[in-house]
């Protein structure tokens, strides 16, 4: 009974470390841009260069890399664009800061509005 224990802990534990393996592989996937589709992702894409793509993420989760120096790599060749998430510096922070900007004046511009408003 114990020796069927330890089997099914074994392979219960090996199967999850392939699934997260896998979950991470797919989640870099999801968030790298396909160079030659339009608007579609890595993931989603059956072209030439996504195939690449696949097949260099793959090779770089062999060699142990984490998901953000795969990231740094493809940046580096590739640039931002390849990515749906850029990293935060300060060449896109406007983009970053942007929608809050906007979100901020409208409610300043909403408070000014009610508050010139006669009382009825």
């Amino acid at each position: 009974m114990r020796i069927i224990i330890i089997i099914l802990y074994f392979i219960l534990n090996f199967s999850h470390l392939n699934a997260v393996s896998i979950t991470d592989q797919d989640r870099v996937f999801k968030n790298l841009r396909c160079l030659v589709c339009q608007g579609q992702s890595v993931a989603d894409s059956n072209s030439d260069f996504a195939q690449t793509i696949k097949l260099v993420v793959r090779d770089q989760i062999k060699k142990g890399k984490t998901e953000n120096e795969i990231y740094k790599f493809l940046i580096e060749k590739y640039g931002e664009w390849i990515v749906y998430k850029p990293p935060l510096n300060l060449g896109n922070s406007v983009l970053w800061l942007f929608p809050y900007l906007v979100f901020l004046i409208g409610g300043i511009m909403i408070f000014i509005l009610i508050k010139k408003r006669p009382n009825r």
